[in-house]
C-alpha cells in the first residue's frame, strides 16, 4: 500500500484571547514594476540589470527536462505551458544570488479570472512554517528562556506531554521535536474549511473533536530515530505562548517576522478579511478551486504562516548572514551551525540539510490544502523559493528549482548529463529483458522493442532508457539509471539496481515462471489504467472500488487483510509496511462517510473516508479479475 503523506497544515486558539497584528504598521514596499530586490529589510536596490532580466527570460521561456544529453537539443517548455498543463494558476518566485534576493517576480493569476501573481502575493507557506518557527524556539535559547535538551513538559502550562512508557525512560526535548526524533505522532494537518467549527489548541493536541486529526502523543523511544512530525510542532506553539505569555501570531511577529524583514508575513489564522484581497486561492489538481477558499489552520506553528517568496527568502538570508558572523544576524554563529548540523536523516533543527561538504545547503518543502511550495538556500549566500497556489504545484516547483539551478550554475538540483554510449550488442540486450522485483513488491519488466531498452515499473508506462555503458542504460523523461549485474553462470544477470532520487535500489532478477506471471498482471493492470483512463475523461466512478475500498479499510485496522484481492506487488508492499499501516489506521477509529471525488489523472477512484478521528483522502484501481490494483491514502 502506498502510503502518501503531505508535509503540514494551520488558524486561532479559541480558549486564548485573540490577537490580530492587522492593526500595526505593516512596511508596504511600492515596486512599480513585477521585480523586487532588497539588500536588507526594506532597502530597495535598483531594478534589474539587463543581464538578470536575460536570466529571468532564459527560465521562463525554457523550463528544462529532468535529463540533458550530450550532443542533443534540450526539450524545453514554456513555464506559461507548464503552469497550463500541471493546471497551476500562479506561482511566485524569488531567487538569492550573493546573499540578496536578486530579483522576485510572479506569473500567472491569483485566482482564476483574477489579478495578476506579483512578489507581494500571499501564499500558505505550510510546513515551510516550521523552518521560521525553528527561528523563534532558537533565539528563546540564545536568551536562556528555553534549553534544548531540556524535559519540554517543564516549560509546558496549558498542556502536558502525555506519560506513558516511552516517556518514564527518556523525556522529549526540543531537540529531538526541531530534527523530528522525538517519536512524536501525526505527520500532517488537512486544515478546516472556511466554514468549518475549529478546535482549539489543546483539543488538536488531544484528538478531540472538532479537531480533524489523532491526538498528538510519543509512540516511539524519544532519540531513536527520525520520523516527520507536524504534531511536534503544535506542542512547541503551545510551549512558546506559555514562556512567552504572548498569542502565538504576536510572539512570531515580535521575535523572527519583524526584526528579520517579513513584513508582509503573518502566522495569523485565519488570515484577516482586510488581507484576503493580498492572497492567491487555494487549487485542486483538476484545477478546480478549494470550495470556500483556503483552509484555517489551528496548528500554526508547523502550517499557518500566511507569506511571500520575497520574505521567505529574507528568512534564509538571515540565516545565512548568522552563519558568517554578522552583526545584525538573529542568531549567533554558533547557534546557527547547530541549526544547519545534519542529524538522523540529515536534518538539522527545523530544516532539512543536503550538499557537499563544500557547498552544503538547508532546505524544506510544503504542501497544504491548495498550495505547495518549495524553499533552497545555500549556506553560502545562493538559493530560491517558489511558491505556488496548486496541489500539482510541487511537480512545477521542482521544474523551476531545477531550472533556476542550472542557468546559475549551481552544484545541484541541476537536470542530470549524460552522454549516449556505443551501441550494444543486441545479443546483450536480449539477455536483459525480463522481470525484476523491487524490494517493496513491485516489479520492473524490462522488455526490447527492436534494439530500444524498454523497462516498465508497476502499472506505469514504459520509459525508454539509452545505453550510457555496455551494462549501464539512463532515461531521458526522469532522471533514473538502470545498472544490470555481471551474468551468471547462465549468461543472464542476476540482479539490476535502480538509482533513483539518491538511491540505489537492487532488484532480483525473476524466474522464467515467475516473469510470465508478472507479465500477465503487468497486462491485467496497464488494461485496467487503460480503461480508467477514459473513466477520468468522463469522470464515471468504477462501482467495484467503493465496496472494494470499505472492505480493505476494515481489514486493514483489524491486522488482517485478504492479500487474494490484490495484485501481487500491491500484496508485497503490503506485507511490508502492515504495522505501519495498522498502527495509523488504529488511530482513525470507525469509519463515518465514505464519498466520491473524482477520478484521477492516473484514473484511480479518489474517495474522501471520514473516520471518527480524522479525515483522509485515498485512491483504487481495480483490475478486471475484480483484484485491486493498486491504492493510496493520506491526511486530507
Amino acid at each position: 500500500m502506498n502510503i502518501r503523506l503531505p508535509i503540514g497544515r494551520s488558524n486561532p486558539l479559541e480558549e486564548r484571547a485573540p490577537f490580530s497584528v492587522s492593526h500595526l504598521v505593516r512596511l508596504r514596499l511600492s515596486v512599480a514594476c513585477a521585480i523586487c530586490a532588497t539588500i536588507g529589510p526594506g532597502m530597495l536596490i535598483a531594478q534589474p540589470s539587463v543581464e538578470i532580466e536575460q536570466r529571468i527570460q532564459h527560465i521562463q521561456d525554457a523550463i528544462l527536462p529532468p535529463v540533458l544529453v550530450n550532443g542533443e537539443s534540450a526539450a524545453t517548455t514554456k513555464l506559461s505551458d507548464r503552469m497550463a498543463a500541471l493546471k497551476v494558476p500562479g506561482v511566485s518566485v524569488a531567487v538569492i544570488h550573493g546573499g540578496k534576493i536578486e530579483w522576485a517576480r510572479g506569473f500567472g493569476v491569483t485566482r482564476l479570472g483574477g489579478s495578476a501573481v506579483t512578489p507581494e502575493t500571499l501564499f500558505q507557506a505550510a510546513s515551510i512554517s516550521k523552518p521560521v518557527t525553528a527561528l523563534a524556539v532558537l533565539h528563546l535559547v540564545e536568551s536562556g528562556k528555553l534549553n534544548l535538551d531540556t524535559d519540554v513538559n517543564q516549560y509546558l502550562k496549558a498542556w502536558k506531554v502525555p506519560a506513558n512508557a516511552f516517556t518514564e525512560k527518556t523525556k522529549v526535548t526540543l531537540r529531538e521535536l526541531l530534527s523530528h526524533t522525538a517519536g512524536m505522532t501525526v505527520h500532517g494537518f488537512p486544515g478546516y474549511a472556511s466554514d468549518a467549527a475549529l478546535p482549539s489548541v489543546v483539543q488538536v493536541l488531544n484528538g478531540e473533536k472538532p479537531a480533524n486529526s489523532p491526538a498528538i502523543v510519543v509512540d516511539t523511544m524519544p532519540g531513536s530515530k527520525w520520523r516527520y512530525s507536524g504534531g511536534g510542532f503544535v506542542i512547541m506553539q503551545v510551549l512558546l505562548e506559555d514562556v512567552t505569555g504572548q498569542p502565538f501570531p504576536k510572539l512570531m511577529h515580535d521575535l523572527v517576522l519583524a526584526p528579520i524583514g517579513m513584513t508582509l508575513s503573518t502566522y495569523e489564522q485565519p488570515l484577516p478579511r482586510d488581507r484576503m484581497s493580498e492572497a492567491a486561492m487555494p487549487y485542486h489538481p483538476d484545477g478546480q478551486p478549494v470550495p470556500g477558499g483556503p483552509h484555517v489552520y489551528p496548528e500554526m506553528a508547523p502550517a499557518g504562516l500566511w507569506t511571500t517568496p520575497s520574505d521567505l527568502a529574507r528568512y534564509a538570508i538571515a540565516v545565512q548572514q548568522a552563519l558568517a558572523a554578522n552583526s545584525k544576524a538573529v542568531l549567533s554563529p554558533e547557534r546557527a551551525k547547530e541549526m544547519l548540523t545534519p542529524g538522523q536523516n540529515q536534518w538539522g533543527l527545523g530544516v532539512g540539510t543536503g550538499g557537499s561538504a563544500g557547498h552544503p545547503y538547508f532546505t524544506h518543502g510544503g504542501a497544504n490544502e491548495g498550495f505547495q511550495c518549495n524553499l533552497v538556500a545555500y549556506n553560502n549566500g545562493d538559493g530560491a523559493v517558489i511558491m505556488t497556489n496548486s496541489d500539482r504545484g510541487g511537480e512545477l516547483a521542482t521544474e523551476i528549482l531545477r531550472t533556476i539551478a542550472h542557468e546559475y550554475g549551481w552544484p545541484d538540483f541541476q537536470p542530470a548529463g549524460y552522454a549516449i554510449g556505443k551501441v550494444v550488442d543486441p545479443k546483450i540486450l536480449a539477455r536483459y529483458a525480463g522481470a525484476y522485483q523491487m524490494p517493496w513488491g513491485v516489479a520492473m519488466l524490462v522488455t526490447l522493442d527492436g534494439s530500444q531498452l524498454l523497462a516498465r515499473l508497476g502499472n506505469q508506462e514504459a520509459v525508454p532508457y539509452f545505453p550510457e555503458t555496455e551494462a549501464v542504460f539512463f532515461a531521458k523523461l526522469v532522471d533514473a539509471k538502470i545498472e544490470f549485474a555481471k551474468p551468471d553462470a547462465a549468461g543472464l544477470p542476476s540482479q539490476l539496481i535502480l538509482h533513483q532520487n539518491g538511491r540505489d535500489m537492487a532488484a532480483r532478477r525473476l524466474s522464467e515462471a515467475e516473469f510470465r506471471h508478472i507479465e500477465t498482471e503487468t497486462k491485467e493492470i496497464a488494461d485496467a489504467t487503460a480503461a480508467a483512463i477514459k473513466r477520468f475523461k468522463s469522470q464515471t466512478q468504477d462501482p467495484r472500488t467503493e465496496p472494494a475500498l470499505r472492505r480493505d479499510i476494515a481489514e486493514v485496522q483489524l491486522g488482517q487483510p485478504n492479500y487474494e484481492n490484490m495484485s501481487s506487488g500491491l500484496a508485497a508492499a503490503t506485507r511490508q509496511q502492515m504495522p505501519q499501516i495498522k498502527a495509523m489506521m488504529a488511530q482513525f477509529g470507525a469509519v463515518n462517510s465514505v464519498i466520491f471525488k473524482g477520478v484521477g489523472p492516473g484514473g484511480a477512484d479518489i474517495y474522501e473516508v471520514n473516520f471518527e478521528h480524522g479525515s483522509t483522502e485515498w485512491g483504487i484501481l481495480m483490475q478486471s479479475d475484480e483484484k485491486v490494483a493498486s491504492v493510496w491514502f493520506h491526511p486530507k
